[in-house]
């Protein structure tokens, strides 16, 4: 039996990054086995389901690399299914129509609670004739509990068990049209030939309701692991109050695709040896899903930063530059001046958007006020004639040779002879507008002559 497994989201947000990591582990486990991973958007939610979040889904988990096998299914396209299914279930008795309204049914629950028990619908209705049930054919449609222990192995948890008698007879659609997530679930996976179905633990007390309406309709279930989720570094479950929760927020904040893949693998699941960074072909070559820890997973940015600098570290310059151009696209600026900035900052980028904050003042100098060029006890005229100084020697080297060796050896003779602070603390703030940046010949450099000659030029201006 070849193994089949499915990543099943709900097109109600953009794509989170817990349904991305449960996306990856089906992915590994399934290569690493040479099975089928599978692609089934669960939008039978009609009101809170939109295209634009079904989009979102499919970029992220392309932009991932974690390609589908077969046509993406769509669970509002298996209405008719599901129907037939639950037409099945009614006939052989194992499902009835509940005809309590919805004002007795929260009576029920309220009295249960003031008893201060967990709330259960043991239905009258089961007990029904046949004649009398489907006279009425207008009720909830529920699956008559066995009440009976329910026991399945979990490929990371071991055996878990659960006594039904606890869920009473639970819905399975709100009628013939409308069923609800636990079946559909049921007979989409069944239909689809899913063999494993490797999920988030928020997910495990639907496994015993899932597995007993398997039962009632004769179908053999599939093996179940229940990752762990994914945590805030307070232990607390990941949200928006501790920053990005989307794989769209990371992807904008300049996280390579290679660096998510490698950090999101971490989260839960250890590897034989004490290494950090893999490739995803050898992530599949090392998954193991005996490794996955049961507890939570800590989400721990400082350690995905980390990973996406040595990625972003191993780029070649022109590709680096392509990366970035997106992040300083307000600037009108040319590659070769990006590719210039990075090399100046690289060691400092740890996502790509950080660009903008380190080398903003590269492609537009700031506004900045004549005081900051003044060096500690140093007037405005001796700065001035600093910068005049610096200028005339800037001006007399070639184009072709303005780089760091030719401007060192031209400017630092006269800062020492002048002192390096009346000399150097004006040419840094002329070209960056800036109290702190990189030294004044780095960023010469990576201006060239003309742009260079030019803020110096607007800095003797401001001190006239």
């Amino acid at each position: 039996m070849r193994v089949k497994t499915r990543i099943a989201p709900s097109p109600t947000g953009f794509m989170h990054i817990g349904t991305a990591h449960t996306a990856l582990f089906n992915y590994l486990f399934t290569k690493k086995l040479n099975g089928e991973f599978l692609l089934r958007i669960e939008d039978t939610d009609a009101e809170r389901s939109k295209k634009e979040y079904e989009e979102d889904i499919i970029i992220g988990l392309k932009w991932l690399g974690l390609n589908w096998d077969e046509k993406m299914e769509r669970q509002s396209e298996r209405a008719g299914r599901h129907k037939e299914y639950l037409k099945k279930l009614l006939e052989s008795g194992n499902a009835f129509y509940c005809f309590h309204t919805k004002e007795e049914l929260e009576e029920e629950q309220k009295k249960q609670e003031a008893e201060k028990k967990a709330y259960r619908h043991d239905c009258g209705h089961k007990n029904l004739s046949a004649e009398e049930s489907k006279s009425k054919q207008e009720g909830i449609i529920r699956l008559k509990n066995p009440n009976k222990r329910i026991v399945f192995n979990d490929l990371i948890r071991g055996n878990v068990s659960f006594e039904s008698g606890l869920l009473g007879d639970f819905s399975l659609a709100k009628n013939l049209d409308s069923p609800l997530y636990n079946f559909a679930v049921v007979v989409d996976d069944h239909e689809m030939e899913i063999t494993h179905v490797i999920r988030g633990e928020d997910h495990i007390s639907n496994t015993p309701k899932q597995i007993l309406i398997m039962e009632a309709l004769g179908i053999e279930p599939p093996e179940y692991a229940h990752l762990p989720l994914i945590l805030a570094k307070d232990r607390s479950k990941l949200s928006k109050r501790h920053g990005g929760t989307s794989l769209t927020e990371y992807k904008r904040e300049g996280y390579l695709p290679e660096a998510m893949i490698n950090f999101m693998a971490l989260l839960g699941w250890h590897p034989t040896d004490d290494r950090e960074i893999f490739s995803l072909e050898e992530l599949i070559k090392k998954f193991d899903i005996s490794r996955v820890q049961k507890a939570g997973a800590i989400f721990n940015t400082d350690k995905l930063d980390s990973i996406n600098h040595h990625y972003i570290s191993k780029l070649v310059p022109a590709e680096l530059a392509k990366r970035l151009e997106p992040y300083v696209e307000e600037y009108k600026t040319d590659k070769e001046l990006i590719m210039r900035s990075a090399d100046l900052f690289g060691d400092r980028i740890r996502k790509l958007s950080d660009i903008r904050d380190l080398a903003g003042f590269i492609f537009k100098l700031p506004e900045y006020n004549a005081k900051l060029l003044i060096w500690k006890g140093a007037s405005e005229n001796k700065t001035k004639k600093s910068l005049e100084l610096s200028l005339s020697i800037l001006e007399k080297i070639d184009e072709k040779t303005f780089d760091i060796d030719t401007i060192t050896t031209e400017i630092m003779p006269v800062a020492d002879e002048k002192g390096r602070g009346d000399i150097l603390w004006p040419l840094r703030v002329a070209v960056s507008g800036m109290d702190k940046s990189p030294g004044p010949i780095e960023i010469l450099e990576v201006l060239g002559k003309k742009e260079s000659l030019s803020r110096i030029k607007i800095a003797i201006g401001k001190v006239e």
